[in-house]
Order: structure tokens, then C-alpha cells, then sequence
């Protein structure tokens, strides 16, 4: 006899329980939590679970996407599904079978992104925050949330750009004053995973891949409205600049200075780009930069600690918002002699191989959309640089204001 995929064990534990909890996991939620779990879930105005599960890079579960859909097509029928995020302290939650240009489902997922935006659940328990993320649901107040706080957000990262020089202590002074962020009322719908690279394991000898940016994978562009992706770009500057006034590093010494210089024009390059974002190409742009800023960041603080330099790893070619790079590639673009050297995710590196188009990421030439790398270079910094992987001058051309043009 076959023994039960993983999937049908959740969904076969679902039918006697909508509240399933891997053993891994069983102390996040006492017996008196569970009890009001439950009761909170009686209360839902349509079917809703709530699996925790770890979501792991090359497990069982890899995305809460992956966990709602195969658990939902085992057990049949439609809900509400509250798993675990991609990322550390996060929940998600998604209507499946799900429509995502229907506000039913928009409503039931940003009831997880409103508590995850919240500042008072920053620190909070695995338990308050999914009792916060259940009464959104109930009360289908999800979306309302949602909206209020990121317009805090908008509130704060415009207080940040205003106030970095104010001598409120913080580290970075006045040479980051000029780094505007603006914020959407609406903010993401991200795939978080943690950095897999050999940079960071260098990096956790000297206590600097605190400092690394989480490797953000987002679903690909058409998944997240334009909003949506502004108001989390929003956020990652936000949390640069706080990694930066938190940072306390020797900036005499000579082998510190570049990567901590650097690190403060990726910051400022960040912000003048999302300030003025137009698209989904500068918003991928804004987090190519933080991500470049982390890594400069990382690298300063293990050399400031007698560790190594730390590499820089860009994101995918191909479309930045994949996140990961994963192979090294000598790739030819359609209609040209030229080949590029270049780095891209595994989906899209087999692509190129197998001569088949990768997940391109879009930007407009006329009234079409193209790949970004075929917009006119004299009018795209992203196209000119290939998001900094043909050229290495990304944040001087930023600073100098070519992404304005």
C-alpha cells in the first residue's frame, strides 16, 4: 500500500480539524492558543485552515503558495489557507482556488500583509499574530487594514527622508538627507528565502549576514499590482536606512570605507529611483540597489571584524524579481551576434540553454510591451547596465541622474 503524500496527510488531518500544526511548531502554540484558534476559525465567514508547516528552501514546502495549492487540491472545495511566510516572523494568507484580480481574494491576502506591515506585531508571538490575521478574515477588514498601514508607512518613510540629518543620533547624519521614499497605499505580495550563497556562510563567521538582504523572491511581475510592488520597494529602503543607523563601523580604516561608502550611495540611489519610479522596471531596479547596498554593507562590517571581503551576488538577469542567481550562462540575445555574459535563476537559466524564452521582465517600447534589455539604452540605466550585471557603474549612474532621463 502507497503511503499518504505529504499532502494528503495535511488535507486528511484538515477534514477532522481546520487547524493543522507540524510537530516542529507545536510550542508556538500553547493548548490555551489553540483552543482560541479554533474557536476564531468557527467563526470565519467562509472555510478557512490554518497549516503551519516550515516553508524551507529545497524541503517538502518551498513557497506558502506551493503549501496552500497541493494541500487545497487534496482536500477539495474552496477557503481561506493561513500558512507560514517565506521569511522569518510572517504569515500569509491566500484564497484558494484564487482570482487575483477579485477583491475577495485580495481581501484575504492582505489580512496577512496588513499584520505583517503593522509595527506593533514586529516583535509579537507567532500566536498573537495569527489571532490578528484570523479577526481580519472574520471581519473582512483585511484590505482596510491593510490600506492604513501603508499609509503609516508612507508616513514614515517620509519622516526618515526628512529627518536622517537632524541629529537624532543615528549613524548616517546628513549625507543620506536627500533620499527620498515614497510608499504606495498598497504594498506586497513577496516570496521571502533566505541567501543561499557561499558569501554568507563567510559571512556568518563574522556576524555580518545579519546585514545581507534576505534573497527577496518575488513572483513574477504580473502576480503583484504595481502598487503593491512600490509599497514593499518602500519598505526595503526603509529597513536599509535602519540597518545603516544601527551599523557602528570604524570608517578610518581604509579597507572599511569603500564598501561602507558604497553602502550609503546604493541607500541614496535607492530612494532617488523609487521616488521617481514610473514602473515595474525602476521598482526591481530599487530593490537591485538595496540588494547591492546589503551586500557592500555585509562586506564592510566583516572586514571591519578581520573577515574576509564578501562577494556581491546580483539578482537574475533576466528578471531581477526572480531573486536568486543560480548559474553562470554565455547567452546571446534573440536577433543580435552579440553574447553576454551573465548570471540568472534556474528556471531562466534553462530557458536560455534549452534556446526557449526566459520569464523576461517587461518594459514598454511604444505601445508593446519587450524585455527590458531590448528598451533603448540611452533611456533605460537598466537597460544600458542589465540591471548592474553588464556594467558595474549601476549607483554612479543613478546618482548622476540617469534614471530621469
Amino acid at each position: 500500500m502507497t503511503a499518504p503524500s505529504p499532502g494528503e496527510e495535511i488535507a486528511a488531518a484538515l477534514r477532522r480539524s481546520p487547524l493543522y500544526i507540524d510537530p516542529s511548531l507545536e510550542s508556538a502554540l500553547p493548548a490555551e492558543r489553540k483552543r482560541r484558534v479554533l474557536a476564531e476559525l468557527r467563526r470565519q465567514p467562509r472555510p478557512t485552515y490554518v497549516v503551519l508547516v516550515p516553508i524551507i528552501a529545497g524541503g517538502t514546502w518551498q513557497e506558502p503558495e506551493q503549501l496552500a495549492a497541493v494541500v487545497q487540491s487534496r482536500l477539495g472545495g474552496s477557503g481561506a489557507f493561513v500558512t507560514l511566510g517565506d521569511y522569518s516572523d510572517a504569515l500569509a494568507s491566500r484564497l484558494v482556488p484564487d482570482d487575483p484580480g477579485s477583491d475577495e481574494s485580495r481581501e484575504v491576502r492582505r489580512a496577512a500583509l496588513a499584520v505583517t506591515l503593522d509595527p506593533k506585531f514586529k516583535k509579537a508571538s507567532l500566536a498573537d499574530r495569527l489571532d490578528r490575521t484570523l479577526e481580519l478574515l472574520r471581519t473582512r477588514k483585511g484590505n482596510e487594514e491593510y490600506q492604513k498601514q501603508a499609509k503609516a508607512l508612507d508616513a514614515r518613510s517620509r519622516e526618515r527622508s526628512g529627518g536622517a540629518g537632524d541629529g537624532d543620533g543615528g549613524f548616517l547624519g546628513p549625507a543620506l538627507g536627500g533620499a527620498a521614499v515614497a510608499a504606495a497605499a498598497v504594498g506586497g505580495l513577496l516570496l521571502w528565502r533566505q541567501r543561499r550563497m557561499a558569501a554568507a556562510a563567510q559571512a556568518r563567521t563574522s556576524g555580518a549576514d545579519a546585514l545581507l538582504l534576505p534573497r527577496t523572491v518575488f513572483a513574477t511581475a504580473d502576480r503583484a499590482t504595481l502598487d503593491e510592488l512600490r509599497a514593499q520597494a518602500s519598505a526595503e529602503v526603509i529597513a536599509f536606512g535602519e540597518a545603516l543607523d544601527r551599523t557602528d563601523l570604524p570608517g578610518g580604516d581604509p579597507a572599511v570605507r569603500g564598501p561602507l561608502a558604497r553602502a550609503l550611495d546604493a541607500y541614496s540611489a535607492a530612494g532617488k529611483v523609487l521616488d521617481a519610479a514610473r514602473g515595474v522596471p525602476d521598482l526591481a531596479g530599487v530593490l537591485v540597489l538595496v540588494d547591492q547596498g546589503r551586500d557592500a554593507l555585509a562586506s564592510a562590517a566583516s572586514l571591519a571584524s578581520g573577515g574576509p571581503e564578501i562577494p556581491a551576488e546580483p539578482l537574475c538577469f533576466f528578471n531581477p524579481l526572480h531573486g536568486d542567481v543560480a548559474e553562470r550562462l554565455t547567452w546571446r540575445p534573440p536577433g543580435t551576434r552579440r553574447s553576454l555574459h551573465v548570471r540568472a535563476c534556474r528556471e531562466c537559466a534553462r530557458a536560455a540553454k534549452n534556446r526557449t524564452a526566459p520569464k523576461y521582465l517587461l518594459d514598454e517600447r511604444g505601445d508593446r510591451p519587450v524585455p527590458y534589455f531590448e528598451a533603448d539604452p540611452e533611456g533605460s540605466v537598466w537597460a544600458a547596465t542589465g540591471y548592474g550585471q553588464l556594467r558595474d557603474d549601476l549607483i554612479e549612474r543613478i546618482l548622476r541622474g540617469d534614471h530621469a532621463r
